[in-house]
């Protein structure tokens, strides 16, 4: 009997309502693939996450009606963690957004930490943009 994990898809998703597009870009790629699906939001500490549990809920509901696990971790190395997840998990694909505030940052962090994962970003109108770091940083 393998021990090896089955290929995953990984999605990155932030507490917000319109990542539910990434789980269902995520469940697809898993679907076409045959790989399991998985979704992790990393957020910095806080000391009274209520803020965030409907957005949370939101996003524990979309995982789970696909049939992926959600997991939380707190964090202020985000990319870090995912990389570490994306391990644990066996993670092939990972599908993240793209970041408003530090143009693929967290993404190019993962990609460095992860060279031979395939990153596929979502824009907020659902285009799938493959991440290659000369390619990206042109955009910004």
């Amino acid at each position: 009997m393998s021990l090896k994990k089955k290929p995953s898809v990984l999605v990155c998703v932030t507490g917000q309502y319109d990542c539910d597009r990434l789980i269902n870009a995520g469940f697809e790629m898993a679907v076409d693939k045959g790989y399991e699906l998985h979704v992790l939001c990393v957020h910095t500490p806080i000391s009274n996450a209520s803020f965030l549990s409907d957005e949370i809920e939101y996003l524990y509901q979309t995982s789970k009606t696909l049939g992926a696990d959600m997991t939380i971790a707190f964090n202020t190395d985000a990319p870090s963690t995912a990389a570490d997840f994306a391990k644990k998990i066996n993670a092939k694909d990972i599908v993240t957004g793209i970041p408003d505030n530090k143009p693929f940052g967290f993404v190019d962090t993962l990609h460095e930490l992860l060279p031979k994962s395939n990153i596929t970003m979502v824009t907020k109108n659902g285009e799938h943009l493959t991440h290659n770091l000369c390619d990206i940083r042109a955009l910004a």
